[in-house]
């Protein structure tokens, strides 16, 4: 946390981005999706204060994301990142992309997301990108419709990832415990 630099313009947009890090106890990857600067006048001038928005996760389909506030830019990443570790989550992958195309839905903003072939990339932007690279998806497509608010993004983002369903708990939600093989499901 001590050689984090935090750039913010007059817009409360932050410009520079901090390094993915990994955390030695659980391997987990932190990226700063964005930062605000709040400003409340008071009597003497302005008190400035900063939000942090964080996701972390463990490049194996595991993630969280997390929203500190602080008076200081350092402390609001660090308590965003403690709250994305109490919301970790596991998401079903199918190898490097997800299963399905989904679609996820939050407050103005609308996320879709597609499966892609090996060796596509993550055609994504923004906080989309982010959260799919610390969720360790490397292959996979996406359009960003509505709302551009980060807050929207990233919450729609994870609507779509929580609708994900794997393979097998289909299958087993369609025919219970009997096992059914390809052939049989014709």
């Amino acid at each position: 946390m001590s050689n984090v630099n935090f750039s913010v313009n007059g817009r409360g947009r932050s410009q520079t981005r901090t390094p993915e890090r990994e955390d030695e106890r659980g391997r987990l990857i932190e990226k700063v999706i964005f930062i605000n600067r709040c400003a409340k006048v008071v009597k003497g001038g302005r008190r400035f204060s900063f939000s942090a928005l964080v996701v972390v996760g463990d490049g194996a389909g595991r993630g969280g994301v997390g929203l500190g506030k602080a008076k200081e830019t350092p402390n609001a990443v660090k308590k965003a990142v403690e709250q994305a570790k109490k919301n970790l989550r596991s998401y079903p992958l199918a190898g490097h992309t997800i299963p399905h195309d989904i679609v996820g839905v939050s407050d103005g903003g609308m996320v879709m997301l597609k499966p892609a072939a090996p060796g596509t990339g993550i055609v994504a932007g923004g906080g989309v990108r982010l959260i799919l690279e610390a969720l360790g998806i490397t292959d996979i497509l996406s359009k960003s419709m509505g709302s551009n608010n980060p807050f929207a993004m990233v919450r729609a983002t994870f609507d779509a990832l929580d609708k994900l369903r794997s393979y097998g708990s289909v299958m087993s939600l369609r025919f219970g415990d009997r096992k059914k093989t390809q052939e049989e499901i014709s």
